[in-house]
């Protein structure tokens, strides 16, 4: 597994998030925890790893544009891609 982005979560959140529900939750907390420090980078980069539904993914190339979603190579792109079909992100 690649080495994940700098971490925003205290360890004792993380943990608390791992019982909770898992690493999805991890993710989103770390992306959004970025996102409030001002790292739109590293938030971006944790949101990757989130199984986020279809529709946001469809949601952020409507807003966003595709090439921007291509760009951050989202590790749930399949699912969209089965809903949408393989070439959602060119229509």
């Amino acid at each position: 597994m690649p080495e994940l982005p700098k971490s925003y979560l205290p360890v004792e959140e993380r943990e608390a998030l791992l019982r909770e529900g898992g690493m999805n939750l991890v993710y989103l907390a770390e992306s959004q925890e970025a996102s409030h420090a001002g790292d739109e980078e590293t938030s971006w980069a944790w949101l990757r790893y989130a199984d986020l539904p279809p529709y946001a993914l469809k949601t952020m190339k409507n807003v966003l544009g595709a090439d921007f979603v291509r760009k951050q190579d989202f590790l749930c792109i399949g699912e969209a891609n089965r809903v949408y079909g393989e070439n959602w992100l060119d229509a």
